[in-house]
């Protein structure tokens, strides 16, 4: 069975990457699942729209049946499926948690995995949830121009705050967790996670952060979420989000640096915070599309079949 319906890059460009939309959990191993979510966002509104750009970006990515620099064709060695959007309840925030933890809690359980593509970043937290139930506490690798750790009294709901509430929750581990592309304000001592800010990530080689991030999540045992803000890139590379900040990192520097990602467990991964009304000829939502396509061929490098 072929899950690739097309490689046009303007016919049927429903579904991310031409995949088959499909909710039957024997149709594939992965699911590409789409979060509409920015209540909780504290910039510019508009990420509720990110799932349904990167989608029409990908088919931009759809020719290539082996993408550069892999040597094989990704589905041809995992089975993967676009489960569409969950539909929220307009205005109501906890059906973000309830939706979220209850489809993607489905599919874990069923042993698949899932690449989501927000929404704002508070998506994450309910994700980290779901994960953990499945798979105890976890590892967290963290693309970002921002910590997302803050504690503002009130702020329940709110995409600066998913990593202070998921250590104190139990989700996952700070002392096996790291951020990239740190370049906003946060108190250094104390800071529960290892930082690669982005001055210093601007100056390392990709391999050298590699190190450091596989030096920080352990082994290939620990299970690990991928979480990538697209605020992480500068925004000469993604000006479609709601909180830019500049001098950030390349494109071509992330994407070395996941593939460099191989070997360990990855068992969850979501790219987030594409605005598309700030966008410019879908720079963004190719760079998210692309990102989320790299992910997908890390975990098929590391199938039974990878050469």
């Amino acid at each position: 069975m072929s899950f690739i319906a097309s490689d046009s890059a303007f016919c049927n460009i429903f579904s991310y990457m031409g995949l088959s939309l499909s909710r039957n959990l024997d149709d594939a191993d992965i699911f590409v699942l789409g979060i509409p979510y920015d209540l909780a966002t504290t910039g510019r509104a508009g990420t509720r729209s990110g799932p349904s750009a990167i989608r029409q970006a990908s088919a931009n990515l759809r020719w290539e049946e082996k993408r550069w620099p892999w040597n094989f064709a990704a589905f041809e060695r995992i089975r993967v499926a676009d489960y569409g959007d969950l539909e929220l309840l307009t205005g109501n925030q906890q059906s973000l948690l309830d939706e979220v933890e209850s489809h993607v809690g489905a599919l874990l359980q069923a042993g698949k995995k899932v690449l989501c593509f927000g929404g704002d970043h508070f998506v994450a937290l309910p994700l980290l949830r779901a994960h953990a139930a499945q798979h105890g506490k976890l590892a967290m690798i963290h693309f970002d121009a921002h910590t997302d750790t803050y504690s503002e009294e009130g702020a329940a709901f709110d995409h600066g705050s998913m990593f202070y509430h998921a250590p104190r929750e139990g989700l996952i581990d700070s002392e096996k967790s790291i951020q990239i592309g740190i370049r906003t304000e946060y108190t250094v001592k104390g800071h529960p996670f290892e930082v690669v800010n982005a001055a210093q990530a601007n100056d390392l080689h990709a391999d050298q952060i590699v190190e450091r991030i596989k030096s920080r999540v352990g082994d290939e045992t620990t299970p690990v979420y991928l979480t990538f803000d697209i605020d992480c890139l500068d925004p000469a590379f993604a000006p479609g989000t709601g909180t830019p900040v500049v001098g950030g990192l390349t494109t071509d520097k992330v994407l070395k640096i996941i593939r460099g990602l191989q070997g360990l467990n990855i068992v969850g991964m979501d790219v987030v915070e594409v605005s598309p009304a700030y966008d410019h000829a879908e720079i963004t939502s190719l760079a998210a599309a692309t990102l989320g396509l790299e992910m997908l061929y890390l975990i098929a490098s590391q199938s039974e079949d990878s050469a």
